[in-house]
Formats: structure tokens, sequence, C-alpha cells
């Protein structure tokens, strides 16, 4: 199995933190590119809510800014030690823009967290770790949070 180029999807959950140790060992055991992705999510895509262009496009900076921030605090510890990381942010519905940035990569393999919503959450939101499963062009190996389930 060729796994050159992999694919992390964050957004800074608990869930997000236990896949990333997936993600990076297995960057190191194939010396692949590790990719970390984190999607805005884009509220006028999904509300089709009317928000002036300017607010928006402030607003989307903003939180483009303070998420690559983010990725360099989040992940700093743990991808030391690999020479290839490529960190983005961008803004979309999160499955679509995965699966759009995994096929323009070339990605061998995704690996991202598995948040196991239930009931009327899911209803409204669905399970973005289920839709990538579901569509991805590759391989996808979703972690489970370690405390799902359990009571």
């Amino acid at each position: 199995m060729k796994v050159e180029r992999i694919l992390f999807p964050t957004d800074f959950s608990e869930g997000s933190t236990h896949a990333m140790h997936y993600a990076v060992d297995l960057a190191k055991h194939y010396n692949s590119k590790l990719y970390i992705l984190h999607v805005i999510y884009d509220i006028t895509k999904a509300t089709e809510i009317y928000i002036p262009h300017v607010s928006a496009d402030l607003l989307y900076k903003e939180l483009n800014d303070w998420a690559l921030k983010e990725i360099d605090r989040y992940c700093v510890e743990e991808i030391k030690d690999i020479s290839n990381v490529e960190k983005k942010v961008v803004t979309g519905i999160p499955y679509e823009e995965i699966i759009k940035f995994a096929e323009k990569e070339k990605i061998d393999m995704i690996v991202m967290g598995s948040y196991g919503r239930v009931g009327i959450e899911r209803f409204f939101f669905g399970s973005t770790a289920e839709k990538v499963v579901r569509r991805a062009p590759c391989p996808v190996m979703a972690v489970r949070a370690l405390d799902h389930g359990r009571k």
C-alpha cells in the first residue's frame, strides 16, 4: 500500500485531537506528507441567509487568521518530527471541502475524528465523517473519540 499523502481535517475538538495522533503516527510510519486542513463552515451556503458582503469577508478573514494560528498552536508538538507538513484553511461545507481537497491533492488516506452524533443533532447536522467516508476518493480512517459511548 502506497501512502504518500495523508489528510488530517480538524475542527480542533477533542475527537480531532485523538485522531491527530493516528494521522501523525501514520505520516511518520510511511514518511508521508501530512496535510492539516481546517474548514470554516460557510453559514451563507448552509442557511441561504443574507450577510452583507463586506461583513462576511471580514468575518471569514478573521476566522481564517485565527484558524491558521490555532493549527500552529494545536499541532506544534505532534508534528515537530515530520518534515513535510502543509497547513490549510478553507471556507465551505466541511465534508464537501474535505473531499475536494482530497481529490485536488491526490490524497492517499484521510484520518479524521468521528464524533458519534445521535438523535436530533444528527438529523440537523449529519455526520461529516460519515459523508466523507461515503464520498471520499481514498480510504478514510474515522477515529472514534476515546469516551464515546461510555457512561
